[in-house]
């Protein structure tokens, strides 16, 4: 009963006591919240064309724009219940990350134009260069797509994505005590330790069987499965990647594992490009919300998740022009971008242990913890 809507609100009060007067103001207000602003998108991009480039050509195909609906609004929903579960509770539930990112990579290989489009400079006109061809953002964009994606190399490189992805999200024990190679023993005895490790086991071999089926059928549906992979792998290994960094650098943890699942979610969806994107925003967020909590309650913990929410819904609702007027040509670089991602990573960790030195030296001259 607490479910159905203004019943449930009024129900949700009984429990005032124990989480404090207002309580149940919350769900009132989500709940108002998603009906409103679900429909409120609808009209932006369906009606609209809100996430198609402002200089397309002609008008977009409703079936592409009835795709794009049904694909952010199943995202939004799921970083909505990830982002207030991560408030409570410092945590993000897998039961919300794996099947949403499951999920997410059947529909795009079933419906190819349900993904972000993409404006693409229509060849032989350069009197009239914002001239476009729009369609689904993929792998190379803005960069034509090779052929040889097509063939073995780019069914290899879709299963290491998503096999990849399959060993992160297995629970397992790792300690270094002993060495690194009782490391890995101690940490491939505890996954089959794991009561649920055959289900695991399944989502890899039927999604392996899945993936190999959709590149045979080739065409859009493999383009758009394998930039779905890729984006996967990107979105949650650069998390992954801080994570290791920070928490080297830091010598303690610098990011939850949700996290790194919550942007495997969210890089699926909108492919490695925009997840880069996603994740420079996410800070400048945590940045200003952080410093208040700070002020108001001396908090210096903070739930980034939320965060990464953040920076996808700007990302996402301002994708067409953002796409169009000023990133296209920075993701023209191809294989110098990788590069400058790991500059930039080797450049936070010096700048993180150069705070650790700080903040330790800061303590020993005033005395404190």
């Amino acid at each position: 009963m607490d479910r159905l809507p203004i019943w449930g609100w009024l129900g949700l009060r009984r429990e005032s006591p124990l989480h404090g007067q207002g309580y149940w103001i919350r769900p009132l207000l989500i709940e108002l919240a998603a009906a409103a602003g679900t429909a409120a998108w609808y009209g932006a991009v369906v009606g609209r064309a809100a996430l198609v480039p402002p200089a397309a050509p002609v008008p977009p195909d409703p079936w592409m724009l009835h795709g794009q609906f049904v694909a952010t609004v199943i995202l939004f929903s799921l970083m909505a219940v990830a982002t207030f579960i991560d408030f409570d509770e410092k945590t993000i539930p897998d039961a919300i990350t794996v099947p949403g990112a499951l999920a997410v990579l059947v529909l795009l290989a079933v419906w190819p134009a349900a993904g972000l489009p993409a404006g693409r400079l229509a060849a032989g006109v350069p009197a009239a260069p914002r001239v476009v061809n729009v369609e689904p953002l993929q792998l190379t964009t803005p960069n034509a797509w090779p052929a040889w994606l097509d063939g073995i190399q780019g069914l290899a490189i879709g299963g290491a994505c998503f096999g990849g992805w399959c060993l992160a999200i297995w629970p397992r024990t790792v300690t270094w005590r002993r060495g690194w190679w009782k490391a890995l023993q101690y940490a491939a005895v505890s996954m089959f330790r794991y009561p649920y490790w055959w289900l695991v086991l399944l989502v890899m071999v039927v999604g392996g069987l899945g993936i190999a089926a959709v590149w045979w059928w080739s065409g859009t549906h493999w383009r758009s499965l394998l930039t779905a992979l890729v984006g996967l792998a990107a979105g949650g290994g650069l998390i992954w990647a801080v994570r290791i960094v920070g928490g080297s650098a830091l010598g303690k943890e610098a990011m939850g594992f949700g996290d790194v699942t919550l942007m495997a979610l969210i890089g699926a969806y909108v492919g490695w490009q925009p997840a880069l994107l996603v994740f420079f925003l996410a800070p400048f967020a945590a940045v200003l919300i952080s410093l208040a909590q700070w002020l108001l309650t001396r908090r210096r913990d903070i739930a980034f998740g939320p965060y990464l929410c953040a920076g996808a819904v700007v990302v996402v609702v301002w994708w067409g022009p953002v796409w169009e007027e000023r990133v296209q040509r920075i993701f023209s670089l191809g294989w110098l971008i990788p590069q400058l991602l790991f500059f930039c990573l080797v450049l936070l960790g010096g700048m993180l242990m150069l705070w650790r030195l700080a903040e330790r030296g800061w303590r020993r001259m005033t005395g404190t913890q």
